[in-house]
């Protein structure tokens, strides 16, 4: 059985058509995330742990 998608904008998707992020769909216990301006591309999916540790990094980088 596949779940179908529900794929989310990111908020800062910018100005125009909103069309210029990634979209990120939660698949338990993965997360996919896509191109949203080339959405039948390829999707990479990831650990739902890696990718909550890869956000916190984004929001609080190492300091050197």
């Amino acid at each position: 059985m596949t779940i179908p998608a529900t794929w989310r904008k990111s908020s800062y998707s910018g100005g125009g058509e909103g069309d210029a992020c990634v979209e990120v769909d939660h698949r338990h216990p993965r997360i996919a995330i896509r191109d949203s301006k080339t959405p039948a591309r390829a999707i990479l999916t990831f650990p739902a742990d890696a990718f909550a540790a890869f956000l916190e990094t984004l929001k609080n980088p190492p300091r050197p």
